[in-house]
């Protein structure tokens, strides 16, 4: 049985996992990196790259079929699953082959095969074990189910299932309204399906602002994407077509297939943590605001953790445990000034509070909002997209919440990140100059109209 000392014993090489070693490489540790599959994770495998792929050739096919609003002549001749999955996995294939080499290249040793804790800092692979000064825990996630709905990979998939099946099924029901399942929804729609989507909360993706849940809604109306809110799954039954949904109060709904997309739970069970002394509730593996756990120097990081469920939280989060192993100085992550983007058409981007979370801590007669609508962005106009810039802040004070839809608008979020963590005054933004045209106009101009000198729209 060989035995092998690290300064960081890292188990899980997806997004948390491999941030922190490269950035405990970098700062001279010697760290060993446990990966079952291959490192990237979720996000580059299964997740975040292949859906935004996807994504990305529903909207060619859509452009295809409007091109003659534009004064293009083309033709839509259909979808090419296996050609669409060529393009997918090559993507996937790059950024893959540059991560193996980025992380050889920092002398980060990776051990392939599943770990497990066997003591509080040692995990063993195989006959081997591993041993670190420090241990960081970055196993991830999985697609959940709901209690007694069985995935058969067939007829009812999760999103692993959808991200590889080889036609361009004709009917979908879609459990969940949120981020998966709107992203999808919106993709299955631009390839040709008949999309029906089922959420029991009030509106689709609802840990947004109520405002931006509307927009969405009312252009997936537009786009002929169906959906049921407050409306909760009861039952599944294989049909001679499909699948028979059956909601509580009786409705049932057809489709080939049914995708459940109600989140991602945290892979944490039968790999040794509990007995280890490390803390859990439900399923997920409880830290402080440096991500240290219960146990003295154990670490965890990503989807493992109960924090915002993104890739890019899991970089911070890895490069923030990393760093505070090194001693270095390092600040707790502000969840709140994260970025949140749904990659639907039209996206849906945001950072800071909601409306609602912003007059719960700061009164609500002490919050100004403001909402500039999209039509006036010439831009937009262009692209021909629907949406608005809703605007949050405290009375005489900062901006507390920016919240964008229409087409594109994930990439005007990084600008509105700066103001929401740097907080900024409607008065310090309004000074800036946008490009034009650009669709950051619209951060200006929703800026302008805050700071009470509204230029193209009326106040």
């Amino acid at each position: 049985m060989a035995d092998n000392s690290f300064d960081i014993v890292i188990l899980g090489g997806g997004s948390g996992g491999y941030a922190a070693a490269l950035r405990a490489a970098e700062l001279g540790k010697t760290v060993a990196l446990i990966e079952k599959d291959k490192v990237g994770g979720t996000c580059l495998h299964r997740g975040c790259i292949p859906t935004k792929a996807l994504l990305h050739a529903g909207e060619i096919a859509d452009a295809a079929r409007e091109s003659s609003q534009f004064g293009v002549n083309a033709s839509f001749e259909g979808i090419d699953m296996a050609g669409v999955h060529k393009y997918k996995d090559g993507v996937i294939s790059k950024n893959w082959k540059g991560l193996q080499g980025l992380i050889k290249s920092r002398g980060i040793q990776i051990i392939e095969g599943e770990g497990r804790l066997v003591a509080a800092k040692t995990v063993a692979v195989g006959e081997d074990t591993y041993t670190g000064t420090n241990l960081i825990l970055a196993t991830g996630s999985y697609a959940r189910s709901l209690p007694g709905l069985e995935i058969d990979g067939q007829r009812v998939i999760t999103s692993d299932h959808a991200l590889v099946i080889d036609h361009v099924p004709a009917s979908a029901i879609v459990l969940g309204g949120g981020v998966i399942g709107c992203e999808f929804a919106s993709a299955w729609k631009s390839f040709g399906t008949d999309v029906t989507i089922v959420e029991a909360l009030p509106h689709l993706v609802p840990i947004e602002d109520e405002d931006n849940s509307r927009l969405l809604e009312r252009a997936f109306r537009r786009r002929g994407i169906g959906f049921k809110l407050g409306a909760r799954f009861s039952a599944v039954e294989h049909t001679d077509t499909g699948v028979r949904v059956t909601l509580e109060g009786g409705e049932t709904l057809e489709a080939e297939l049914l995708l459940v997309a109600v989140g991602r739970g945290p892979t944490s069970s039968g790999l040794g943590y509990e007995e280890a002394g490390i803390a859990l509730d439900r399923g997920f593996v409880t830290v402080d605001e440096y991500c240290r756990t219960s146990v003295d120097g154990v670490y965890a990081v990503g989807d493992l953790i109960p924090t915002l469920q993104l890739a890019h939280v899991g970089f911070a989060e890895g490069i923030l445990v990393a760093e505070h192993i090194a001693g270095l100085p390092v600040a707790p992550i502000d969840y709140a000034g994260v970025p949140r983007i749904t990659y639907s058409q039209p996206e849906v981007a945001s950072v800071g509070l909601t409306g609602k979370e912003a007059a719960q801590k700061y009164g609500a007669d002490n919050v100004k909002t403001v909402t500039y609508d999209l039509s006036g962005n010439g831009r937009s106009a262009i692209l021909n997209t629907k949406g608005a810039v809703k605007l949050i802040a405290e009375k005489d004070g900062p901006v507390l919440g920016i919240h964008i839809v229409g087409d594109r608008v994930g990439e005007l979020i990084a600008e509105a990140q700066l103001i929401y963590n740097w907080e900024a005054l409607p008065s310090e933004v309004a000074q800036l100059i946008h490009p034009h045209p650009t669709q950051s106009e619209a951060i200006g101009e929703a800026h302008l109209l805050l700071a009470g000198k509204p230029l193209h729209v009326h106040d």
